[in-house]
């Protein structure tokens, strides 16, 4: 069977800091994102993992190479279309859950649905509710976001990041503010989002042991692709 063409395809990606001196912090990056897959990428502080997610994700638009999404180049497209594509296609869940604390949890969810403007707000407070409840959360949906534990708030956060149906989630340290039990179970909720939903996912880790229960590791070091392995599970 012909392998599918890869969701994020970067080539010769390059990323420099200006503040004061110049800071090469990509040096070069080739890589791609297929559908359905659970990708992490790991290094040392300082190796550019977190640079390179940022770019992928669109949030970070100023860069060298090229990066195409679906095979479109984003350097050819304008601010309103990689916004389009941002709110469309693409959910963040970050280390800090960025919930708005005196918000519902079921408001919290729906805001990315408002923004992308798609569905009528009873359609979009339905689907926030299915969310909720593949979470395991539907009976808080009516708290205030402030009232939930540390990784309840964190499984609200995954939970606004699919509302829009997304391509990608793409996770920064999402497990990081979190006690090792939440933390796994945050994990095992991204691990079955792929698996039983072909979700396709890039997370960001310094935890090598949740790396390895990823379907495919990215090891940066110093601005540079080192190890690019699937991973046995």
């Amino acid at each position: 069977m012909a392998k599918p063409a890869p969701l994020i395809e970067t080539e010769g990606l390059t990323k420099t800091f200006h503040d004061g001196l110049d800071l090469l912090v990509l040096k070069g990056i080739d890589v791609a994102i297929y559908p359905g897959e659970f990708v992490s990428i790991v290094g040392s502080s300082g190796s550019g993992k977190s640079t390179l997610l940022y770019i992928l994700s669109t949030l970070d638009t100023q860069f060298g190479g090229s990066l195409r999404w679906r095979g479109r180049p984003v350097e050819s497209l304008n601010s309103n279309e990689v916004a389009g594509l941002r709110n469309r296609d693409i959910g963040f869940v970050f280390q800090f859950h960025y919930l708005l604390p005196e918000f519902t949890v079921l408001e919290n969810v729906c805001l990315p649905a408002y923004r992308l403007r798609k569905y009528r707000e009873d359609e979009i407070r339905k689907r926030a509710l299915e969310k909720l409840e593949l979470l395991g959360l539907a009976d808080q949906a009516h708290k205030k976001a402030r009232q939930l534990s540390g990784g309840q708030q964190q499984r609200v956060a995954i939970a606004r990041a699919l509302i829009n149906e997304p391509k990608v989630i793409f996770g920064d340290e999402p497990t990081g503010n979190l006690d090792s039990t939440n933390a796994r179970l945050v994990f095992e909720i991204f691990r079955e989002l792929a698996r039983k939903f072909h979700q396709t996912i890039v997370m960001v880790t310094h935890d090598p042991a949740l790396a390895e229960k990823t379907d495919r590791t990215i090891t940066l070091r110093d601005g540079l692709v080192v190890a690019d392995v699937r991973n046995a599970n």
